[in-house]
């Protein structure tokens, strides 16, 4: 069953073409990545998805939804989780886990989900004194509470060091195993390698490449993932957007 569908998505702001006719078939039960650089159209691919952003032609559908007219019903279903979020500076972890949890119907246990993710030494402090990796877990936690169908990530272990970003992709290998479906983007190319069953690459609101990321390997000159995805969008260089 097929819990996302976009087909031929275009977005354009003014005389810029944001999104081009972009086609995304996700799974139940899988994690997809939609990659590309900075700029690249991501941000409006995945707002438009949610129903956040208006777009100009295709069509949009998840768990058989349409999220700009099915908006309430279709939210208790899907967590996300943005790069940047904002919350009040005396708020402590547990208030806004709590917060949260009284919003929906259906909840996971989130003493549980911050065992999982490394936080439950942090239950009573203050969300402004997290660090940066702290509050990025924190985030993700707050995505799934809910117990939602899908969840959306956004450079999810952005700022995390290497041994907390594996204990992250464990936590969401086993939701995944537990029938969860994940659409992540990231700038981590070990990340999409260890995470995800397909990839998009998009490249100037165009997608470049669809498929595994075996695929994209066979597919380009280059016998390593980083070295093939930065060939397919043409950055060149190393770079701190890139890797």
């Amino acid at each position: 069953m097929e819990t996302i569908k976009v087909n031929a998505l275009c977005k354009a702001y003014g005389n810029i073409q944001a999104v081009n006719s972009v086609s995304i078939s996700v799974k139940c039960g899988e994690v997809f990545g939609l990659l590309g650089a900075n700029g690249a159209g991501k941000s409006t691919i995945i707002e438009c998805i949610l129903g956040i952003k208006k777009f100009d032609g295709g069509s949009v559908s998840i768990l058989g939804m349409n999220p700009q007219t099915e908006r309430k019903k279709l939210f208790e279903q899907v967590g996300v989780q943005f790069q940047e979020s904002n919350y009040q500076d005396k708020v402590t972890v547990a208030e806004l886990c709590e917060v949260t949890q009284a919003l929906y119907k259906n909840t996971l246990d989130y003493t549980e989900l911050l065992k999982q993710f490394g936080l439950s030494d942090k239950y009573k402090s203050q969300v402004s004194e997290l660090s940066g990796g702290e509050k990025q877990r924190l985030f993700i936690i707050l995505a799934l509470i809910p117990n939602p169908k899908v969840v959306f990530l956004d450079e999810l272990t952005t700022g995390l060091d290497a041994r907390v970003r594996r204990d992250v992709w464990k936590g969401l290998l086993y939701l995944k195993k537990k029938g969860l479906t994940i659409f992540l983007t990231s700038h981590f190319m070990d990340e999409v390698e260890a995470l995800c069953d397909r990839i998009c690459i998009i490249k100037k609101g165009t997608s470049i490449f669809y498929g595994t990321v075996q695929e994209a390997i066979v597919g380009s000159p280059f016998e390593k993932f980083e070295e093939a995805y930065l060939w397919y969008t043409d950055e060149g260089v190393m770079n701190n957007e890139s890797i």
